[in-house]
């Protein structure tokens, strides 16, 4: 059995590589479709140099490889993060541009990235994400007219969890009962955080739900999955579940942009060996044709089958484990040709060429399984239920296509199902999905702004060589919640084009002539062991920002660093009329912004970034 690593985020900010402009000392919220107030703008001119680029010594790697995956053009748009929310439609709340990986979406899993198509003129499949920025047609406000700090009167927000159920590798007959018990557990574990959100106990501190509620679920968590991952070790090899430990708040959640399914908190059950997920499938295609390149690329949604099957003998778990892998290749290339098909065919294009298509190849799949798991065990019955996919829709009024499974919403459990391995949990609503032509999610008003150019690189480091980052290495940089977080792990990325000396939390109006640019810089310091950690913090750091040195314990890795650059009109900066993609509690806060980064290099390109950046040259 291959050891299924899922995604999951990772966050690698105990230390900053520049010295922040200062966090900002006035409110930065604006209210709900409003621009950020013209307190969140400010003249590059006025923000003092701040960026310390230590000196490289002789044992350091002062090398660039660069990286070119274009701007987006394909206009994959996407309100999935696969790395901070696995597995939640549109679970960042916010709009991404995606470059590189084109198969990416929420569902995805390590082994469904591998053989995807790419954006990168090298053939690099990583995946690297960020919000969009938008202009905003509303007047700004004078003013900011709001406390620092509030958070948006949205309600006390819900807690939403990676699901497991949906994410483990085939269950052995022999420890089923073992993991549906711990299963429950995350479940009731879930249940009890809710609640306690739900009581608000100390409305006035945006920091409680963080410290007195995810904190202590994240801890009980990793102990469950623990105990799940030990059970499932027993038979083979032992998965890393910790990733899918940490949980975030919500908010804004349902009844925004259209259809979503089934709302309804209980199970429903239909006849079949596992009682088997029912999951309503139907899906208008009708005029994608019509979608042009600035619209949301929908992607695919199919019934679980991980979370529908009985415990399988010892002799069928490898096979089954590679159907199970190959099920979601079938998803990840489907998704794929909905981005490279775009706009193609008449109003039966997308139900002809691609989930016509994807059903045949599941059908024949499903009964791959269900012989396998028959020639030891009663042999499951209604699989091929489970083989019509839709769509997660993001139009305006979209039907959900596919299951309403909230299996992905939660701690380890599904609304739709009662499933061996996934018993019926209480969830949120799904998420809602962006809306009309430009896709406006949650107070995330005006048109995209694509870039002007994407920059990647991968950097040395200036006190050692640097190790190869090993493959499907996660990680973030920036916080998106730093209103409900703190500002700890929140970076200064704004500033404009012939300025990236200095870096502002604060959006910047740049002189004529000057693109308004976001620079990224992610962690450059590996553990040697992790590819995540239970709090997707730990397994990486930043170098020391006044010598660059790594932290003891830690081995330097190509360092990367996205820059994005913009045309804006001088106009729209003077009018604070650009803002930022964000969660709704942050009101286009710019010191939410963030960028989100999977590892899918090949092992042959990775050493050449390595050799690059060591021998001190710049390549692309």
């Amino acid at each position: 059995m291959t050891d299924r690593r899922k995604f999951r985020l990772i966050a690698s900010l105990s230390a900053v590589a520049v010295v922040a402009a200062g966090t900002a000392t006035v409110a930065l919220a604006a209210k709900n479709g409003e621009p950020a107030p013209l307190g969140a703008f400010v003249p590059i001119e006025q923000v003092s140099k701040n960026v310390v680029e230590p000196k490289v010594g002789k044992n350091g790697a002062a090398g660039v490889f660069r990286v070119d995956c274009g701007t987006n053009e394909n206009g994959k748009f996407s309100a999935d993060n696969p790395v901070a929310q696995p597995g939640l439609r549109h679970g960042a709340q916010h709009v991404h541009d995606f470059v590189g990986n084109l198969s990416i979406s929420a569902e995805s899993t390590d082994e469904s990235l591998v053989d995807a198509e790419t954006t990168c003129r090298n053939g690099d499949r990583s995946s690297y994400f960020w919000p969009v920025v938008r202009i905003n047609p509303k007047a700004n406000p004078a003013s900011v007219g709001s406390n620092p700090g509030k958070i948006k009167e949205t309600g006390p927000g819900e807690v939403a969890c990676p699901g497991v159920a949906d994410r483990l590798p085939a269950v052995p007959q022999r420890v089923r009962d073992e993991v549906v018990r711990n299963l429950q557990q995350l479940a009731q574990q879930l249940r009890e955080a809710n609640e306690r959100v739900a009581r608000n106990d100390n409305p006035g501190d945006p920091n409680f739900v963080n410290n007195t509620v995810l904190g202590p679920l994240r801890s009980k968590r990793v102990a469950t999955l623990d105990r799940i991952a030990t059970a499932l070790g027993r038979s083979a090899r032992k998965p890393n579940l910790t990733p899918l430990a940490d949980c975030d708040l919500r908010f804004g959640h349902g009844g925004h942009g259209g259809g979503h399914g089934d709302h309804s908190k209980g199970p429903r059950k239909f006849a079949g060996q596992g009682a088997l997920q029912q999951n309503g499938a139907d899906q208008n295609a009708a005029d994608q044709n019509a979608a042009d390149q600035d619209a949301a690329t929908p992607t695919i949604k199919c019934p679980s089958v991980r979370g529908a099957l009985p415990g399988v003998p010892d002799q069928a778990l490898d096979e089954v484990d590679r159907d199970l892998d190959q099920l979601d290749k079938q998803i990840a290339e489907a998704n794929q040709r909905l981005v490279t098909s775009k706009g193609q065919g008449g109003p039966n294009f997308i139900d002809n060429a691609i989930l016509g298509p994807l059903k045949d190849k599941r059908v024949a799949t499903l009964d791959r399984i269900a012989i396998a798991i028959g020639r030891g065990a009663e042999r499951p019955q209604g699989l091929e239920r489970l083989a019509k996919c839709g769509l997660n829709e993001t139009g305006e009024g979209g039907n959900n296509g596919g299951n309403n499974n909230g299996g992905n919403n939660n701690g380890g459990a599904t609304t739709t199902t009662t499933a061996p391995t996934a018993p019926a949990a209480t969830t949120a609503p799904p998420l809602a999905a962006p809306t009309g032509r430009n896709l406006e999610l949650v107070g995330n008003n005006g048109k995209i702004v694509r870039p002007a150019e994407v920059k990647i690189e991968y950097r040395g480091n200036a006190t050692s060589k640097v190790t190869a980052m090993p493959r499907f290495l996660k990680m973030v940089t920036g916080d998106a919640k730093p209103t409900s977080r703190g500002p700890a792990n929140a970076r200064a990325t704004w500033t404009c084009s012939g300025f990236e000396d200095r870096l502002s939390d604060k959006y910047v109006i740049c002189p004529n002539g000057s693109k308004v640019m976001r620079v990224h810089d992610f962690a450059g310091c590996w553990d040697g062991q992790n590819a995540d950690s239970a709090n997707h913090r730990d397994h990486v750091r930043f170098a020391d920002k006044q010598t660059g040195a790594c932290p003891q314990g830690f081995r330097a890795i190509p360092q990367l660093r996205i820059s994005i650059s913009y045309n804006i009109s001088r106009d729209v900066q003077q009018k604070g009329q650009y803002q930022l993609d964000a969660f709704p509690e942050e009101n286009h806060n710019p010191f939410s912004d963030h960028n989100d980064f999977a590892n899918v290099n090949s092992d042959q390109t990775m050493a050449k970034i390595v050799k690059c950046v060591n021998d001190g040259r710049r390549c692309s």
